[in-house]
């Protein structure tokens, strides 16, 4: 469950809310307002795979384009498509 907690709560007391966050992310606030969030290393690698570099398809080439069209998806891989089109299962 994350937690919510003052930037002075987590200076005091860094080691602990470190621990925590290897959880659950912890909300450190600044002012009564959320400032910035602690997440254990793995979730952050994981969030940083999800970077997705963006090109014109005007930049590519026709082969490149006929690969495209011509592409599948692997079984099983159906929940990737909902993502695309911004559709989820409970809509």
């Amino acid at each position: 469950m994350t937690s919510t907690v003052t930037a002075a709560a987590v200076s005091k007391n860094f080691g602990a809310y470190q621990d925590a966050a290897v959880r659950d992310p912890v909300i450190i606030t600044k002012n009564g307002r959320p400032r910035t969030v602690l997440i254990a290393y793995e979730d952050y690698m994981r969030l940083t795979r999800r970077d997705r570099r963006v090109e014109l398809t005007s930049s590519l080439s026709d082969n490149d384009l006929a690969a495209i069209e011509a592409s599948e998806m692997d079984d099983g891989l159906d929940h990737l498509n909902t993502e695309l089109t911004g559709k989820h299962a409970a809509d």
